[in-house]
This record gives structure tokens, sequence and C-alpha cells, in this order.
């Protein structure tokens, strides 16, 4: 469980193939504190495990599954930039939002409008999530917790603070880009449950 509060960006060094998994090293400082050989570890919002642990880096393997589900066979190159967020403390502070580190799909960038320091992203949305999304509800992109502030067919837009653009990867977006996004999983439980109480 994550809250989509990014501790810091992370570095890919390497990405290669071995066979149907692609084997991803990634340069860490804060987000290595504790992270041990098969821990979880949300990187631009996917919880992965981390299959090695050393000196400052972790590796992770991304099975096809993954692959097909999130950004990262167009996005993890070495020198990419990743936004890593270790796993919620029971006993710490709940800041966020709950998310899972399951990604529900692909968004495009459509704009980032510079407002001075602040800005503004525009995402489209699969239509199979659009409905998920709200005004004034979160959602994760890239796996950093967002308020949704509008809404139009097709898309949503959120608000980046400075703090957000500097210490994300969100402040490198660019029109016509992928993003991981993951829906409030609150929302899609209460569809569920209202859908077997019609039965």
């Amino acid at each position: 469980m994550f809250t989509g509060i990014v501790e810091e960006t992370g570095v890919v060094t390497s990405a290669e193939r071995r066979g149907a998994v692609l084997v991803v090293r990634i340069a860490a400082t804060r987000a290595l504190a504790g992270l041990e050989r098969g821990g979880s570890i949300a990187v631009s919002g996917c919880c992965l495990t981390a299959v090695e642990v050393d000196g400052g880096s972790f590796t992770c393997e991304l099975t096809e599954e993954t692959l097909a589900r999130t950004v990262f066979a167009e996005r993890l190159r070495a020198g990419a930039r990743v936004n890593l967020e270790r796993p919620m403390r029971a006993d710490g502070r709940f800041d966020g939002h709950i998310v899972q580190g399951h990604v529900d799909g692909i968004g495009t960038v459509r704009a980032l409008r510079r407002q001075g320091a602040s800005a503004e992203l525009e995402v489209a949305v699969p239509p199979e999530l659009a409905r998920y999304v709200v005004e004034k509800g979160s959602i994760a992109v890239d796996g950093v917790s967002l308020t949704v502030s509008g809404l139009a067919p097709g898309l949503f837009r959120v608000a980046l603070i400075p703090y957000t653009l500097e210490h994300t990867s969100l402040g490198e977006a660019r029109a016509g880009g992928p993003v991981n996004l993951e829906v409030d999983v609150i929302a899609k439980y209460v569809e569920r449950l209202l859908g077997e109480a019609r039965r």
C-alpha cells in the first residue's frame, strides 16, 4: 500500500531483456533506506519487487503482463527519471490517498500549461476509466497523488504546485507522452457492490 507521495526520483541506469523479462536497475538514495531484497517499491505508480538491492541502486524484473499494462515498455530506458515511493508504514502519517500500485491504465498527456511557477496538466483518460474520475477526487498519475481540478469529455486536469514539478517526473511531461494511471480504488469497490445489490 502506498500514498502517492513521491519520496524521490530515481534514474534508470540499465534496462535489458532476459528472455520474457525486462530487468531494470534504478539508482536511488532516500528510497533505498530500509528497502531489502524481496521488498516492494512503487516505481512511477507501479508496485514492483526489488530482486536485488546493493550500494546505491536496486533491480526489478518486469514481466510481459506489467509491460502490457504500463508505460514501461516505452519509457524505461537508461537515463529516464522515475518516481519512487516505499510502502506506507502502518504506524505513520497517511498523506496523499490510498494507492495500491496497481496501474489501471495508460493516459496520454494532452498539455502541460505553465502558469508562473505552477502548471496545469491535462491528461486524456481511457474510456473504461473515465467513470471513476471525479472533480475534486483523487487520482495517481505516474504514482503521484493528485486532486482532479477539472473534467471534460475524455480528459481530466490537475494542478501541479512548484514542489511537484521539481521533485517528480511530471515536470518533464510532454504532449503525447504516456502516463500510468491508477483511479481511486474505493470508487471501483462501490461500483462492484452497487452492481451486486441490483442483481
